[in-house]
Parts: C-alpha cells; structure tokens; sequence
C-alpha cells in the first residue's frame, strides 16, 4: 500500500479532534509541563510557512513531553484586539469581531492541518468579553493598588488613605512622582474629595496624568514608541506628532529593580535579557538643584557625573519640559515656541536616533550653579527627552561629546576641568583615567572619589541628592481606539472610580462610526448608550447622564498588550467566571515551562507581562513571580523574492543574467534598472518567469515587453523577510497538499537551528518527502523475529542523539539522524517489530500523522500519543568484537578481528598464534610486543 499521506492527515486529525486527545488534566497526580506559544494576531492573510516555525518545535516538545510521561498543558488563543481590525472596519463597515471571528476560524483550520497537539478546550480570544472581563479586573487592582518601597510589594490604595488620615505622607515610602506636595493628616482632612483623588494619583500603579504622547491625526489615536517606524505609523506610513494628552499610565517603575533582578532567575535567552536590562536602564547618579535667576523655581537635573559639575557652562531642557513656555523671556519666546512646534513634528526614537543633529533655542533664561552661583544659561534641545531623567540636562561640554558639540555649534564655554587633558579637539569621557580640576574642593579627586564627594557636599547642603535613575518609563495605557478593551471607569464629577467587580465584563458598545467624534472624543464618544447608574448597577443611555447617581464612562480602550499581560495564567483556569484563574489550578500548573517566542517582543510584552505577573505575586494570586521559566526566540524562516528589472523610463524588462550587476560603465549595469518583485508562484524551479501568468497576474504587465535568455525570462532572488508585501510568501496550504504536513514539520525542522533564520525554498521539501516514503516502506512486512545486533545498535545510536537532541532544542540534527536510521535499518533489511514500535515512538513528535498510522498497522489500537519514549540502553553499542592493526616493525602487516573483551595477555596470544604473525617473524623470537586494548598491537623483531 503506497504512503497516502492526504488520507492519513485527514485521517488522524479528526481522531485527535473527536478524541480530545491533548486535553490536559487539572490537578493530575503525574508531573506537569506547560509549552505555551506567544498567541498570534489572527490576521486576514492567515499563515504563511515561516508563521509555524515555532509552533513545530514547542508541538515537538509537547509531545515528546506526553512521551515521557508528563501532564502536558498545550493551550492556544488569539491575541485578537488589534488596530489591523478597526482600520478595516472603519474602511468597510464591518464590526471588528465579525473579521476577527473569520480569521480565527481560518487560523485554526491552518493550525489543525499542521498537526498541532493543542487543548482547544482552553481557547481564549482577548477580545472575547468573557476573557477581558479579567483583564479589566487586573486593571482595578491596579488602580486600587500604591507601591510600598519599604516592604517593596503593591498594597492596596485603601492603607494609604489610613496612612494620609492618621499622619499625612511625609513618612510614607511610596514610589510616586517626584513633585507630590507634602501635607500632614489634618491637611489631608481638609481636601475636597476631588483634591484627595488628584493626590492619590501620584501614587497609584494605574494613573491618570497629562503626558507627552506619540499622536496620529491620521489614527486618530496615540502610538507606543514600537509603532513609530521613520518617523510615521507602522500602520500606515502616517505623520506622529507629540502632544501633551491625558492618559491612563501603568507606573511600571515601581518595578524597575525587581524587574532587572528577576532576569537572572529565569532561563532566557541572553541578548533578550540584555535588551530588557538596557531598556530598563539602570544607573547611579545624583540629582541636583538649580535655583532659578529672575523665576521662582528650581530646575533638577540628573547626572550620572556629579564629578563634573563644575564644569557646566550651560544647561538643556526638553522642549516639552513644563517650565520652558514659564521662564522664557518675551524677546526669545517667538524662537523657542516656533523650535516647540518643530520638535513636535519628531518622535522621541527619531531624536534619539538622530546623533548628526544639532539644534536649540535659548529661553533667555538663567539659574545659579549651586556652589558658584555663577549665572548658567538655559537653552533647550531636542536631543533632551522629557520622559528620560527630569527632562533637563547640565550640560558639560567639555565631558560629554554631544554637549561639546553643541557648545561648539553655537559657541558656548567649554571649560576644562581635567587635570591634564587636551580638549581641543574633542571630549573626554575615560571615567578611569580622570583626575578633576579647576573645580574647587574636588581638584585632585579620582572619578570616584570626586563622586562620592560632591554627593555628600549636596546633601548636607540641599542641593541635591544621590539617587539611582532608570530609563525606563512608565507606560502609556490609553488608546484612542475602538477595538479594545474598555476601561471600567466611571467619572463622578472629575473624579475616576472602578466599577464593581459583578459589573464586569463591560462591553463595547455599538457604534454607528469607528473614527473619533466630530467633537475629537474617542470612538466610543460615538456610543449613545456608555454612561453609568450607581444605583441600579447598569449601562443606561448617555441622556440620563446628571452627574448624580448616572456618570459618563472612560471613552479611551486599552492597548494591544493587555490582553496579552495574563493570558498564560488565564489558560490554567479558562472557563472560571469568578476570578482569573484559582489557587487550586494555578498552584499546580504554577508557571510556563516552555514560552516559545519572537525576540521583537523583548520590550514590549515580555516586559509588561512579568510588570503584571510581579504585581500579581504581590496580590497572592500567583506563586510564581516570573510566569516563563524558559524562553527561546525562534528564528525567521525568510522568503526567496523574485526580482524582475524593468530599464528605468520604459516599459522593457531584462532577464536576470542579461544585466551586468558590477561594471557601472555598462549600459546594462544594474543601476540603470528598476527591481520589482513579483509572485513567487509564478517562478517554476530554474527560477524561470511564467510571463503569461505575470500579464494575467497584474494588467500593467500585458503591454510591457521582455529581453529574454535562450527562450526564457530568469528572474533575480533575494533572501527577505517572508512577506506579502514582497510577493514572497508560501502558504503551508500548499505545502500540505503538495507534500502533506509531516513533510512541512519535518522541513521546517530540517531547514538549521531553532534560534536561527533561514531561508525557504520549496524545492528543498522533497527530500524530507523522499525520507517519508522510505520510512513508510520499511513497515510494510514486519515481523516478529529477534533483532539482529546491527539492528539494535542502529535503533539505540538513534535514540541517544534524538533524545539528547530534544533535551537541547535542537531539532534540525535530529531529522538527520532519523533519515541515518532509516538507510542503515533499510540496508540491514530490519523487519523486526522489536525495532519498528519503538521507532514508531522515537519520530511521533516530529511526524505524528505517518507515527499514528504505522503504530496502528503494528496493531495497537489505542493511540500513540502516550506510549513511553525509547530509553537508550548503551549495551547495545558496545562492539562485541574490534578489528585490530597488527603492525611489525611500525609497519601495518594485516588485520586481525578479535573479541573487544580480550585482556592484553589473551590479545597476545592470539596474534602470536596466529600464522601470518609466523610468516613475518620467520622462525626468530619478537623483541618487544606492545598491545594497547581497543587500539593498536605492535611486534618489534
């Protein structure tokens, strides 16, 4: 019977379906393990073959888990809120969930045809009411919640009010913000209850404060940083300006420390760790007062080079900084108003990012340097970040280089306060090699010593403080979306309150329109029922607002990765109306073992999801401070453009090999010629173009003529990322008509290491394919006979390297050895049940359709899934005989097989016996026999 892979495929997936086979068990008496895949964004494009990669290898690992006996958790959802939707909503008309729905369910016919053991009884989708009703739960404790430094946890916001009544906040260690007014408990008594809230704000873990945000008119809505590319909106290419909004906030650095700690208790990968720590940034420094000249305020700066600070001739502001517009004076406020506007029109990584730049306005302002009183000039500068340190830079030219050039730039005193050093040319930085002078008490002082120091002398002055900075920031929580979920806030005259808990989930309302108000309110501003009644409990129309007992609520959604911040603890207690997931469940199933993942997440996700699960751990609904014990980043499967050249100006195409790619005085060089890429499915294997299919693929084509090659048009290849805008995508569709899906797993598998990209080529599948059949074959008679020892070395050989290849990850050197296996048991004419069983087992996580098949023709009648994994027995690759060099002289003579458990004294023995030991020595005595066991023997006549 030939190898029907079609059949065998549709065949087993809808055992496994109907079977529930991979449905895990809750609070099982066996081991656990939980594989989770970072769950996909259900886009209209559906899968393409690069999408898999990582959900192979952790299927592979779950199954092989199950093999050994384990309880294997194996969820999948979708992270199905997201602007993608709304766009085409806003575009079509069509309700965001009814495009979500039609791309889940195509998702989840791509996911099932590849195989995958997934317990779809713990599907979740994050925009399913029945999901964010948790996640706006997470919110409230959020909101309800303050940081104690002292015992450094979250605790509820209802102590800090107790605190407030019985002594005010001056002894409270709370992380803040940085300008809370401090009053005692009679104070605290005598605020309105409006001014009590707007205090509270400076403390809570969820926030409303005005900030300066990434805004897209065109959206309609604010970005994160990680949505800006150039300058404009990944989504789109649209203008991003910044602008000062009031936003929901998440104050994520209440957990800087414990976030750069925690990194080294968990196994990921470590250029992800170093990403999390540079983002979170930590760094030790002062923070210094500046009085200023002619306004009544300070300025506070943060340096990590207190050393320098005589050395200051200026300082830099950010333009957004909140007393630029207050100090500036009226002969320079057209200038630095005009340079605020242009900065604008600038996203923070585009300031960061532009190092050639040099740009600024002075405000006409000065403020006194706190040990000379000398009089500093203040200017401001887009390469000074208001979310960065206290938005305000002293500038030390002759330390810092970007500060010299900008003293250079617009002829500012660069005073040199090294000892020894030439400054003419440039700044100098070598915190090793500096010795401080012209800088009064500290001349003479080492880095160090100059450091500590001055942070002593400002202290006991008041003049500033040691403090330890980060740059990370606290994240930005609102968007002006539709598609999201909605914050369970209500105001009551100004001030936020939570909704109560049997309140939840509240759901988006029906909009007539997804874009924002006439009035600039988000879409929800278009709801005509979002208003909220304290006394009945319930959504009433927005005309009975009367700011009384009915109250509007918050129009703003939640971002993208909120949902995404505690779906891994939602998938151990799924259909739990009542809490997020309980004791019972999440103190068995505790944390993800496996989290198989994109290394772009590294600031994004995996960093606000350990922020929630840490704030969770405080709570006491989590055992487990950090949700993932293992992560590994897989790499990307790239696609093989295709590349055709039309001349530049005409509508002439050239074949691939008729271009010169490196004479620029050629009239064919490559620069006089337009690369377009086309469909790779209009390329056949010699990377030869269909050029009737191209005409009919897009009409631009039809009138355009082509230089051929010999009769045909050869198209360029570039390796690029896998991408519908580059025309180069696969869908694993094909590949699973074509080839079936094991061949699929296989191949990706095959293709290199986990961690690492690697381009697709099609052509490449046929090999794995080939393997298949070849395997298939193999079991075609087997029978009942005794293995033979061949037999027995080849199958354990093979289970050694597999087993320790799946303990490491690394796949691809598995697949090499099973087709190894496979050509040696061929060629040895192996038949043996006793080798064909637990073969069937050692390749069922990485070919599980053909393992099941071949299992149940061996005549098993329950599935495969659970059989226990081969164990590898050495004994069975310990060589029963060696052959042996017999050397005279040092000259190899012949060689002798003898038994491999010979002592040295028997090895002797025989060779002396033997006869043509006799015809080389000729009747004389040896002088020496040297014999090392295993190796070598040498007679020496």
């Amino acid at each position: 019977m030939s190898y029907d892979f079609k059949e065998i495929e549709r065949k087993w997936q809808r055992f496994w379906q109907q079977n529930q086979t991979f449905k895990a068990e809750d609070l099982s008496k066996a081991p656990k393990f939980y594989v989770l895949d970072m769950f996909p964004y259900p886009s209209g494009a559906g899968l393409h073959v690069g999408h898999p990669l990582g959900y192979i290898a952790s299927d592979i690992y779950a199954r092989y888990k199950r093999h050994q006996g384990y309880n294997v958790l194996h969820p999948m959802g979708y992270d199905s809120f997201g602007l993608p939707a709304e766009q085409y909503a806003i575009q079509t008309g069509q309700h965001p969930a009814t495009t979500t729905e039609v791309n889940s369910k195509r998702y989840r016919e791509q996911l099932d045809r590849i195989g995958f053991s997934l317990d779809w009884s713990r599907e979740v989708k994050t925009s399913d009411p029945a999901y964010y009703k948790h996640t706006q739960w997470v919110f409230i404790q959020l909101f309800q919640s303050w940081y104690d430094k002292k015992s450094e946890q979250a605790k509820p916001i209802s102590e800090l009010v107790q605190c407030f009544e019985r002594e005010g906040n001056r002894l409270v260690q709370a992380h803040c913000d940085s300008d809370v007014p401090l009053f005692d408990a009679q104070q605290w008594l005598a605020m309105s209850e409006l001014d009590k809230e707007q205090t509270l704000q400076y403390y809570r873990l969820a926030f409303l404060a005005d900030i300066d945000v990434n805004w897209c008119p065109e959206l309609g809505t604010v970005l994160a940083n990680d949505e800006i590319v150039n300058g404009v909106s990944e989504r789109g290419g649209h203008p991003v300006i910044r602008k000062k909004m009031r936003q929901w906030s998440m104050r994520i650095t209440a957990y800087a420390e414990r976030l750069l700690k925690g990194l080294s208790s968990i196994d990921w990968p470590q250029p992800l760790k170093d990403a999390q720590t540079n983002w979170i940034g930590r760094s030790e420094g002062a923070e210094v007062h500046f009085e200023g000249i002619d306004f009544q305020a300070k300025i506070s700066v943060f340096t990590t080079r207190p050393d320098t600070l005589f050395g200051v001739s200026f300082m830099t502001l950010a333009p957004e900084h909140e007393l630029v517009l207050k100090i500036t004076t009226e002969s320079q406020r057209a200038q630095v108003e005009a340079y605020i506007a242009e900065t604008a029109m600038r996203s923070e990584l585009d300031r960061m990012s532009d190092v050639k730049r040099i740009s600024g306005v002075f405000t006409g302002a000065y403020v006194k340097h706190p040990f000379t009183a000398e009089p500093i000039p203040v200017w401001i500068g887009d390469y000074v970040l208001a979310s960065y340190g206290t938005g305000a830079v002293m500038a030390v030219p002759c330390g810092d280089q970007r500060d010299y050039e900008f003293a250079k730039h617009f002829d500012l005193p660069i005073p040199n306060i090294f000892e020894g050093v030439d400054i003419s040319q440039e700044a100098f930085a070598d915190k090793e090699k500096t010795i401080i002078a012209n800088s009064d008490f500290l001349n003479g002082l080492s880095y160090a010593k100059a450091k500590a120091t001055i942070i002593a002398r400002l202290e006991s002055e008041g003049n500033g403080r040691g403090v330890i900075n980060y740059r990370l920031r606290d994240a930005v929580f609102s968007r002006q979306r539709y598609w999201g979920e909605p914050f369970p806030i209500y105001y009551d005259n100004g001030i936020p309150r939570a909704l109560p808990f049997e309140a939840l989930p509240l759901e988006l309302p029906e909009v007539e329109q997804y874009l924002p108000t006439p009035e600039g309110d988000p879409p929800l501003g278009n709801a005509t029922k979002w208003a909220w009644n304290t006394q009945t409990k319930q959504l009433v129309d927005n005309v009975h607002i009367d700011h009384q007992t009915v109250f509007p609520l918050e129009l703003n959604t939640m971002p993208g990765w909120a949902g995404s911040s505690q779906y891994f603890n939602r998938f151990m207690d799924p259909q739990n109306d009542d809490e997020l997931v309980s004791a019972e469940r999440v103190n068995y199933w505790k944390e993800v073992d496996l989290y198989i993942g994109g290394s772009e997440h590294a600031t994004t996700h995996l960093l606000y999801a350990r922020f929630w699960q840490h704030f969770m751990f405080d709570l006491g609904k989590v055992p487990q401070p950090e949700f993932a014990r293992k992560l590994i980043n897989q790499g990307m499967i790239t696609g093989l453009s295709a590349i055709i050249y039309r001349k530049s100006g005409t509508q002439q195409y050239f074949s691939h090999n008729l271009i010169d790619h490196k004479n620029a005085e050629a009239p064919n060089f490559v620069n006089h010629f337009e690369k377009i890429r086309v469909d790779v499915s209009l390329i056949n294997g010699n990377d030869e173009l269909d050029i009737e299919a191209l005409k009919a693929w897009q009409p631009q084509y039809k009138a355009a003529s082509f230089e051929l090659e010999n009769g045909v048009y050869t198209v360029g290849r570039e390796i690029e990322k896998m991408s519908k805008r580059w025309h180069n995508v696969v869908n694993p569709d094909q590949i699973c008509d074509q080839y079936g899906a094991d061949s699929l797993r296989l191949y990706e598998m095959f293709l290199g290491p986990l961690e690492q990209s690697k381009p697709w080529n099609t052509a490449g599948i046929t090999g794995v394919h080939s393997f298949l059949k070849k395997l298939w074959r193999l079991y075609e008679q087997f029978n009942e006979e005794t293995p033979t020892p061949e037999n027995l070395k080849t199958l354990h050989k093979t289970i050694k390297k597999v087993t320790e290849d799946l303990d490491d990850f690394s796949f691809n050197t598995s697949v090499s050895s099973f087709m190894i296996c496979v050509n040696e048991l061929t060629a040895q004419k192996c038949a043996s049940r006793a080798i064909l069983e637990p073969l069937a087992v050692l390749i069922s996580p990485y070919a599980p359709h053909i393992a099941e098949e071949l299992w149940q023709r061996l005549g098993h009648a329950e599935s495969i899934v659970r059989e226990r994994f081969p164990e590898f027995d050495a004994s069975y690759l310990v060589e029963s005989e060696k052959e042996y060099p017999v050397s005279f002289n040092g000259k190899l003579r012949f060689k002798l097989m003898l038994p491999s458990d010979l002592s040295k004294e028997a090895i002797e023995e025989a060779v002396m016996k033997h006869h043509k030991t006799a015809q080389q020595l000729a009747g004389s005595p040896p002088k020496k026999v040297i014999i090392v066991p295993g190796k070598i023997i040498n007679i020496v006549h």
